[in-house]
C-alpha cells in the first residue's frame, strides 16, 4: 500500500524519477606498494595538490585516496565518472604503486604513530591527530564506497503543490522526504550488510596483539570492529537529529560535529546549525563496503538496487515518529549480529530477507521498471537462499595463511594494468585546475 504521498507520485506517474535520483559517489582506496605495504610515495603531483582537488583528494591517511564524482542523474552516468576518475588516479601513481581494492586495509605497521596523516591544512591535521588519540589509527583505516543520494525537484515540488496545508515550502518537503529516506536506509541497513558485505577478516597489525576476530565475519567494516566513533545518531526528524549530535560534542563523545560517522548522514550546510534554515540537500550513504571484484569499488547493478530502495521508502508509509528511535536502534543490533556472523552460514534474517526481496520484486513489477532490476533482485535472492553466493563467503575461497593480501594484489595489479592501457587518459587534473561541478561532468563526457 502506497502512502498519501506515495499514490501522488504514482497518480501522476513520476515515479521514473523516483527511481532515478541524483546520485554522486565518494570512493575511497588506500595506495600501497607492490608487497601490499601502505604506500611511502607522496600524493601524486599529476593530480594537482590534494587540498584543493575536491575530485581526488586524501581521508585521514595520506595513503587514503578519496575519489569524488559529481553528481548523475543515472547509475550509469555516476559510474562512467567514476572509471575516469579512478583511471586518472592510477596513471598519475608512481611506478610499482597500486590501489588496494579491499576495504579493510592491507597490514599495517606495528607502531601505528608511524602512519602518515592526511596533509589537508593545519585545522583538519589537529582533528585528524586529536581522533588517532581518541580511537587509535586502526580504526580510520577502513575504506568504503559513500552513495550521495538526492531527490529529483520535480517530485518535491509536486509534494508541494498537492500538500500545501502539511508543507510550508520546498525546504520542509525535502527534509520530510530525506527523513524518510535515512529512516528507511538505517532500518534496513543489515540487509545492505548481509548482500554486500566484503570484508571478513583482517590482515596483519590492525588489531594490537592478542585481539582478533573469533572467526571470518561478513563485514569487519560494518561491525564494532570497523571504523570509527560508535555513536548512535537519531533520524526522528532535522531537529533531533541535529540535537542528538550537538549533545554528543558537549558530553565529549565527539570532538566536533564532524565527527559523527552514522550509516547515514543529512548533508546541506556544512555549518550544522545553519542545516534547518538551508534544508537538507542530500543523504550520505555509507554502508557499503568496497566491492573488489570491480576497478572502481562499486557495481552499477549495486547503485540501482539503491536507488529502487529509495523509491521503495518514498512510495511506501513512514515509521511513526514515537516509533522511530526504538526501530532504528533494534536495526543497528540487527546490522551488528549480521556483521558479526560467519559469511557462510545462513542469516538469522533470512526470512526477513527474503520477504523483504519479495516485496520489492513485487513494488517493481507495479511501477514497471526494466529488466535490468528484475535480475539484480534474482541475484540478490540467490545470495539470500544460498550465503554462499555472498562477496564475504566468496572472498573466503581466497584466503591464504589467513589473509587476503595474494588476492588483494593479484587484482591491484590487474586493474593497474588496464589503467596504464587507457588510449586517452584524462588529464586536466594536472595543472592544478579547480574544476566547478558542471564543467568537470563535460569534461569527463568529452
Amino acid at each position: 500500500m502506497f502512502s498519501r504521498i506515495g499514490q501522488l507520485i504514482f497518480d501522476n506517474e513520476a515515479v521514473a524519477k523516483t527511481s532515478d535520483f541524483t546520485m554522486g559517489l565518494e570512493i575511497e582506496m588506500q595506495r600501497v606498494d607492490e608487497d601490499g605495504n601502505l604506500s611511502q610515495e607522496p600524493y601524486p603531483s599529476a593530480i594537482g595538490d590534494e587540498k584543493t582537488n575536491p575530485w581526488i583528494t586524501n581521508d585521514f591517511l595520506e595513503t587514503m585516496a578519496e575519489m569524488v564524482t559529481p553528481s548523475a542523474q543515472h547509475a550509469l552516468d555516476a559510474m562512467h565518472y567514476l572509471y575516469v576518475i579512478n583511471n586518472t588516479l592510477r596513471s598519475a601513481l608512481a611506478p610499482g604503486e597500486l590501489l588496494w581494492p579491499m576495504s579493510m586495509p592491507p597490514r599495517l605497521p606495528k607502531d601505528k604513530t608511524k602512519l602518515r596523516l592526511a596533509k589537508m591544512g593545519p585545522k583538519k591535521e589537529a582533528y585528524l591527530k586529536e581522533w588517532a588519540k581518541r580511537h587509535g589509527y586502526s580504526q580510520g583505516t577502513p575504506c568504503g564506497a559513500h552513495i550521495n543520494l538526492s531527490i529529483d525537484t520535480h517530485v518535491v515540488e509536486m509534494v508541494l503543490e498537492a500538500f500545501p496545508e502539511r508543507f510550508k515550502n520546498e525546504r520542509e518537503v525535502r527534509n520530510y522526504l530525506y527523513t524518510v529516506l535515512a529512516q528507511g536506509f538505517v532500518r534496513y541497513r543489515w540487509l545492505l550488510t548481509y548482500l554486500y558485505g566484503a570484508s571478513p577478516l583482517v590482515e596483519e597489525n590492525y588489531f594490537e596483539p592478542g585481539k582478533g576476530l573469533p572467526h571470518p565475519i561478513r563485514s569487519v567494516r560494518q561491525s564494532k570492529y570497523g571504523f570509527g566513533t560508535k555513536f548512535t545518531g537519531d533520524f526522528t526528524n532535522l531537529d533531533r537529529y541535529i540535537a542528538r549530535i550537538e549533545e554528543g560534542v558537549k558530553a565529549g563523545i565527539l570532538t566536533s560535529d564532524y565527527e559523527f560517522h552514522g550509516p547515514v548522514r543529512f548533508k546541506g550546510n556544512a555549518d550544522l546549525k545553519k542545516l534547518p534554515e538551508q534544508g537538507i540537500e542530500y543523504l550520505e550513504l555509507r554502508m557499503l563496503d568496497l566491492d573488489p571484484s570491480s576497478s572502481v569499488g562499486v557495481r552499477t547493478g549495486t547503485l540501482r538496487f539503491i536507488r529502487l530502495l529509495a523509491s521503495y521508502f518514498i512510495m511506501h508509509p513512514p515509521l511513526k515518529e514515537n516509533e522511530v528511535e526504538d526501530i532504528l536502534l533494534n536495526a543497528d543490533k540487527m546490522n551488528e549480529t549480521v556483521a558479526e556472523e560467519n559469511p557462510q552460514e545462513v542469516c538469522q534474517y533470512q526470512a526477513k530477507a527474503r520477504a523483504i526481496l519479495k516485496s520489492l520484486e513485487r513494488y517493481a513489477n507495479q511501477i514497471q521498471l526494466g529488466p535490468e532490476y528484475s535480475e539484480i533482485l534474482e541475484d540478490l535472492e540467490d545470495r539470500v537462499e544460498n550465503p554462499y553466493t555472498t562477496p564475504s563467503a566468496k572472498l573466503l575461497n581466497y584466503v591464504k595463511d589467513g589473509s587476503l593480501t595474494e588476492y588483494a594484489l593479484r587484482r591491484a595489479k590487474r586493474y593497474q594494468r588496464a589503467a596504464q592501457e587507457t588510449i586517452h587518459p584524462f588529464k586536466g587534473f594536472e595543472d592544478g585546475h579547480i574544476y566547478t561541478a558542471d564543467e568537470l561532468r563535460q569534461e569527463l563526457t568529452r
